[in-house]
């Protein structure tokens, strides 16, 4: 079934920002068994200036957000529209994004189901290529009294949500909605408090079984989102059913962003071992290879396993493997594919010419047909594909994340692309810097950090190059 209680809303806000910028104005109806019971409608004075670009898109002026209530004078009325409803809107996250941190400026925590009718759209409508607000009018012939208004924006999601009643049955349309809902089956053994209280923050989650065994760690910038979709109607997999069966109990830990949880979910799993968890296990095989020309002119390969992996020369490296017969593989395919001798490269011993020259499938490199010149400068081409990255700084770094939800702030060290701790803030960073243990490599941390820089969830504006130091364990 449907829920029962809808509030179709829109804002009009002062930027898109909800941590920087405010709302200016907020529409809503309120939608019980189907019919509409209540519209409400407010200018809220945002305690900034609107932009020009805001107000001509808009309508808004400064001069009318001047003797409106603040958002606090409103929070009260607005919680009582949104009490036990599902928050619908356009693009859904924005709004709810700025409902959240202005209740939360009020001391008030607030959390609701959200339906977007965007994401509704795309699902019941995949043939159409834009479900903005301005397309779904016109394919659906609504007309908007007051368009770029909050009330006029959320009139129209009312009518929308009428004409889906129009078009598709019951049953359809119910199976779209739950699953955009990700409507829980509760665990028959998890309380209800434990899932009400999930945060809507990032972090990391852990699963318990019955006997207080640790099933399952994993992260998320919205713990809550992400829980909820383990416990889906609709498993995605054998192992999430077996998962939810097992769970009796959750327990969660925020972060001060995405990068914070990457790098907590890594640490836990490495250290706990989980049982639903396969990747991000401790790898204690960890291979690469290294060029080394010491026995003659030709280039040759030497293969070097985790213990002798230094992390302040990794841009000597080329490749990282699970373990010695995967390197092998991966070197053979190379051999192949370029047609390079792979006596030279030690996947063959003996001398002369070696069985790939026979078949017409190396260049001659084993019995000096093939330059070392020639041969070498092919081998180096292909290898720089494999090259890791150097580290980009001179020494270690800090970056920093806040949450603001939390208000909490973390202030991660790294160095040649090693974790070495995270800490509460910067003034703990700078007790703990002469304390620092030496990097040790992990592929996965390196490839979490890497991702975070490309990705451009590490600023440089949060970075701060630090001094390097002697550590301790020296």
């Amino acid at each position: 079934m449907l829920p029962s209680s809808f509030v179709f809303i829109d804002l009009e806000t002062t930027g898109g920002n909800a941590q920087r910028e405010r709302i200016t104005e907020i529409g809503l109806l309120r939608v019980e068994n189907g019919k509409l019971i209540d519209t409400w409608s407010t200018l809220v004075n945002p305690q900034k200036t609107i932009p020009p670009f805001i107000s001509d898109f808009t309508g808004i002026t400064n001069e009318m957000v001047a003797d409106a209530p603040l958002f606090a004078d409103i929070c009260q009325t607005l919680s009582s529209y949104l009490e036990d409803a599902i928050f619908v809107a356009h693009n859904a996250r924005f709004d709810y994004s700025f409902i959240k941190s202005e209740f939360r400026k009020q001391g008030i925590s607030f959390t609701a189901k959200t339906l977007c009718t965007a994401k509704l759209s795309r699902r019941l409508y995949p043939e159409f290529k834009k479900h903005n607000l301005d397309s779904i009018m016109e394919r659906h012939h609504i007309i908007c009294k007051a368009r770029h208004r909050a009330l006029g924006d959320a009139e129209v999601l009312w009518e929308f949500w009428q004409k889906l009643h129009q078009q598709w049955s019951q049953e359809e349309l119910e199976k779209e909605v739950n699953i955009l809902l990700k409507k829980p089956t509760i665990p028959l053994n998890l309380p209800q408090e434990e899932l009400d209280q999930l945060p809507e923050e990032p972090g990391v989650y852990q699963f318990y079984g019955k006997d207080g065994e640790l099933l399952y760690i994993g992260k998320s910038i919205n713990i809550r989102s992400r829980v909820l979709s383990h416990f889906s109607a609709d498993h995605s997999s054998n192992k999430e059913m077996r998962m939810a069966q097992k769970t009796h109990h959750m327990n969660t830990i925020t972060t001060g962003g995405e990068l914070g949880a990457l790098l907590k979910e890594a640490q836990l799993i490495k250290t706990h071992a989980p049982i639903f968890n396969r990747q991000l296990r401790r790898h204690r095989s960890l291979n690469s290879f290294r060029v080394q020309n010491e026995k003659s002119d030709y280039l040759q390969l030497e293969l070097v396993q985790n213990h002798d992996l230094d992390p302040h020369n990794i841009q000597e490296l080329y490749g990282l493997f699970r373990n010695k017969p995967s390197a092998k593989k991966a070197l053979q395919k190379i051999a192949e594919e370029q047609q390079l001798c792979q006596l030279l490269l030690g996947l063959e011993k003996g001398s002369g010419p070696c069985f790939a020259y026979q078949l017409k499938k190396c260049k001659g490199a084993c019995i000096g047909e093939e330059p070392a010149s020639e041969f070498n400068k092919r081998l180096s081409k292909v290898l720089q594909k494999l090259r890791f990255s150097a580290w980009p700084y001179p020494g270690p770094i800090a970056i920093t994340e806040v949450n603001q939800d939390s208000d909490t702030t973390e202030v991660h060290i790294v160095d040649n692309w090693c974790h070495l701790r995270t800490c509460s803030d910067e003034s703990e960073l700078y007790e703990t810097l002469e304390d620092l243990p030496q990097p040790q490599f992990d592929l996965d941390i390196y490839k979490i950090l890497k991702r975070a820089f490309r990705k451009g969830m590490v600023k440089p504006f949060q970075i701060k190059v630090l001094p390097r130091v002697s550590s301790s364990s020296d």
